[in-house]
């Protein structure tokens, strides 16, 4: 089972960048847990967004937990800059490695927490192979790249085979979710396990405020 406490991750994409110090203080004081950075190169999705500098800069105002989900070919050649940068956990795509055995020993080499993510189309039924490795695996519930995506309901029976594999082996692993998450989504993900939950569009444009959605995702409201 997920731990009581859920986890929230704001999508820093969604937040005002030109006011970057005062939105991660509004994030605090609002109760979020983790600050999640959408890092697209252009290629593996089409959006170019953010990169090391930006999680640099946050890193020296929060000491939040920092998670980079590198949403780019070739995540190898950009673990060690996002490791400078301050990164508490890396986040690389199934899709993008034949392979992740080598970049999710680098990343953990690297002293950051390792997730996997898996697009909504991708069978989550090699997860177990790198469970032990792993500080969190990353189920999206939208295709990777814009923001404000309906969500995927076909994504839950995924969240759910993952947590049976993380329960059946005694691991810490987390389950992080992300894509379409609001009041009505978010409770879905966390009855069939997840314990971390990324919302961007929901969370920011809450019309009663941050504090409000972090309640409402967590449930509490």
């Amino acid at each position: 089972m997920p731990a009581t406490h859920i986890i929230v991750c704001p999508s820093i994409i969604c937040a005002d960048l030109a006011h970057l110090a005062d939105e991660v203080a509004r994030l605090t004081e609002a109760g979020a847990d983790w600050l999640h950075f959408d890092c697209m190169d252009g290629h593996f999705v089409p959006p170019l967004t953010m990169g090391p500098p930006l999680v640099e800069a946050v890193r020296n105002l929060t000491d939040l937990h920092l998670d980079a989900h590198l949403m780019i070919e070739h995540p190898e050649r950009q673990v060690a800059d996002f490791v400078r940068a301050g990164a508490d956990s890396i986040n690389v795509h199934r899709e993008a490695l034949a392979d992740p055995t080598a970049v999710l020993d680098q990343i953990r080499e690297a002293g950051c927490g390792a997730g996997l993510t898996y697009n909504p189309e991708t069978p989550a039924d090699d997860v177990g192979r790198w469970l032990p490795q792993l500080h969190h695996v990353l189920i999206m519930s939208v295709k990777p790249g814009w923001s404000g995506q309906q969500f995927q309901p076909q994504t839950v029976g995924k969240v759910r085979q993952v947590r049976t594999l993380i329960d059946e082996r005694g691991l810490p692993t987390h389950l992080q979710v992300d894509g379409g998450l609001n009041a009505e989504t978010a409770p879905l993900m966390i009855a069939a396990g997840a314990d971390a939950v990324v919302s961007g569009t929901y969370l920011f444009g809450h019309p009663q405020g941050l504090a409000a959605a972090v309640r409402a995702l967590r449930g509490q409201d």
